[in-house]
């Protein structure tokens, strides 16, 4: 995972959830759960769960404004 990403996810964990809750609102609080060094981690169980590729999620991600 890159830098930003890691970043956004650890100082705006909260915001960033609640916008991939309103993009794949299958998600919840359980799947969400971030671990910090755990971030590939993450991005599997989101992949999982909404069948997208690890490329969209991490794009989704990266077009988050904080």
């Amino acid at each position: 995972m890159t830098n930003a990403i890691e970043d956004k996810l650890k100082g705006n964990w909260n915001i960033a959830k609640g916008k991939l809750k309103q993009k794949w609102g299958d998600l919840t609080d359980d799947d969400l759960d971030y671990q910090e060094g755990k971030e590939d981690e993450l991005v599997g169980k989101i992949q999982k769960k909404t069948g997208e590729s690890k490329e969209k999620v991490n794009d989704f991600l990266e077009s988050l404004k904080f």
